[in-house]
């Protein structure tokens, strides 16, 4: 159980960051094991089909007894080769290799990409690269460390640093030099922000969570508009010029009325954990590349809002949904869908705003960067190998089961291949 001491208000941000990585009460450091670990790769072409694949995974989660496997895990290695292959076909490989990992996991896709590229590419590249995982989890830090290390080669080129890395004091300096971010699974668990309005013609408010002293209770408090981070990521997503179309509209009026008789209350998650961690990697990391993979449609969400999260509680092998995202506390994980075609917009806006845009609080973002976004499919048709997921009878769960998952790509404008 979490509680917030002598904390009257906290926001809804803070909130879910405590519930999923506080280090003594979050999710994550309870359930270290909520991220399962394969011992060998799955035999996909030793399988009929998809009756026998789902058998085998209805049996690996009973002995593992785990909440979740990555996509990393389950397609293991090529899911992290098809990753591996994108980043060669598009880095500079005359100069070193630089990748960043953040949130690594078990470890699984640091160890696949380095093999891949030291079975790959030229000797001088895997010599010379460097993988970095910045991971916040102390227990899966010492797990990724393990996995890779089963290479004893790979150990001297991998490295892992124990920390936030929305973190700007964690990353020390600017560092100028090209590089690779990648992030697997990583959006969905990013604190997010909760605004609200009571009708559709009121303004919107922030969500703040208050806890009575005298009991365990939360509950929600409105406040106006004033936190950076969400007024950041109002005026990326357009709420502000919503706001002055309907001010400034014939119907405005008309609409007024309407809202006023039959209100309709409107709840809307900021995804401000991912501008913050966007404004930090384009500051440290000006001349990243970023490959980021994540789910884009989440079935059966009942915690009302749009880009609202799925809350779910797993015990004994069986998952429980939530309605309420207050009864994360701890013990359930905390997961959203993700808007690509928001995470494009969040992405441009950081990269073009220089520390003297932000000082002078301009609002013009300069797109430096070249962006694709591909569902998982076709992802791994351009730069995988589907063939070794495919089963006896054709049927593929990476291709199959994954459509509503997608990858992000985007690199510097000034990027050379």
């Amino acid at each position: 159980m979490i509680l917030f001491l002598d904390l009257v208000w906290i926001k809804v941000r803070d909130f879910i960051r405590s519930a999923l990585y506080d280090p003594e009460n979050g999710y994550f450091s309870k359930l270290a094991g909520s991220v399962g670990f394969l011992d060998k790769s799955i035999r996909f072409n030793q399988l009929q089909g998809r009756v026998a694949y789902m058998k085998l995974l209805d049996k690996l989660y009973k002995q593992h007894d785990i909440a979740w496997f990555t996509p990393v895990e389950l397609f293991k290695p090529w899911y992290a080769h098809g990753i591996a292959e994108a980043i060669m076909r598009t880095a500079d490989l005359s100069i070193p290799l630089k990748i960043y990992e953040i949130g690594g996991g078990s470890g699984t896709c640091a160890k696949c990409i380095m093999d891949y590229i030291m079975l790959n590419a030229p000797p001088r590249v895997y010599n010379n690269m460097i993988y970095t995982s910045v991971e916040i989890s102390s227990s899966l830090a010492e797990k990724q460390l393990e996995t890779v290390g089963e290479v004893q080669s790979h150990f001297s080129r991998f490295k892992v640093e124990c920390r936030d890395a929305t973190d700007k004091n964690g990353w020390g300096h600017v560092n100028s030099h090209p590089c690779w971010v990648i992030m697997l699974e990583v959006l969905d668990n990013l604190p997010h922000d909760l605004v609200f309005s009571p009708n559709q013609s009121s303004p919107w408010m922030e969500v703040w969570l208050e806890q009575n002293h005298d009991s365990l209770q939360i509950s929600e408090v409105y406040k106006p508009i004033q936190d950076p981070l969400i007024s950041k990521c109002s005026k990326i997503i357009g709420m502000d010029e919503d706001q002055a179309v309907k001010r400034s509209s014939l119907v405005a009026a008309a609409k007024q009325i309407w809202s006023k008789a039959f209100p309709k209350p409107r709840r809307s998650w900021m995804p401000t954990g991912c501008l913050q961690l966007l404004e930090v990697l384009h500051w440290a990391l000006p001349k990243m590349s970023l490959i980021a993979s994540d789910f884009s449609y989440l079935p059966d969400i009942t915690v009302s809002g749009d880009r609202a999260p799925l809350v779910s509680t797993k015990k004994s092998g069986r998952t429980k949904d939530h309605s309420n995202y207050l009864d994360a506390k701890g013990d359930a994980d905390i997961f959203f869908p993700t808007d690509f075609w928001l995470l494009e917009k969040i992405d441009h806006y950081c990269s073009g705003w220089s520390n003297e845009h932000r000082e002078s609080r301009s609002s013009k973002a300069v797109k430096k960067r070249r962006t694709i976004t591909l569902d998982t499919a076709a992802f791994m048709e351009e730069f995988g190998l589907p063939t070794k997921t495919r089963t006896k009878s054709g049927y593929n769960p990476l291709l199959d089961d994954f459509k509503n998952t997608k990858f992000y790509l985007s690199v510097p404008t000034h990027h050379t291949s």
